[in-house]
């Protein structure tokens, strides 16, 4: 188990550039691959990005590709999202997951933990 905690959000103009952090506890953090996700009010939670636990291979929703980042560093025990060019639609609470399992997972029911959500707010 590990737990998360994420920092980072905020409110920014269209166009501008966000970072999100999500630290984790635990001595196994390496060895999950890790999640980001958003939900936006009256919506459901919907998949962002995604890593696995060695950091070679991502994956990104259609939304965000091109614009956003993700990365981890296992030695800091941390899991970054990098937003560049956002738009008012960006705007959600950003959760960032973690999974034992060793592939790219898209689905949030396959995520075993879950931070309490970082708020991002991109006005137009």
């Amino acid at each position: 188990q590990v737990q998360l905690v994420e920092s980072g959000g905020g409110l920014v103009q269209a166009g501008g550039s966000l970072r999100l952090s999500c630290a984790a506890s635990g001595r196994t953090f390496s060895t999950y691959a890790m999640g980001w996700f958003r939900q936006a009010p009256g919506k459901e939670r919907e998949f962002v990005a995604s890593i696995v636990w060695s950091g070679g291979s991502t994956y990104y929703a259609d939304a965000v590709k091109g614009r956003f980042t993700i990365s981890r560093d296992n030695a800091a025990n941390t899991v970054y999202l990098q937003m560049n060019s956002l738009k008012p639609e960006d705007t959600a609470v950003y959760y960032c997951a973690a999974t034992k399992r060793v592939v790219i997972i898209i689905a949030p029911r396959m995520y075993d933990n879950w931070g309490q959500g970082t708020q991002v707010t991109v006005s137009s």
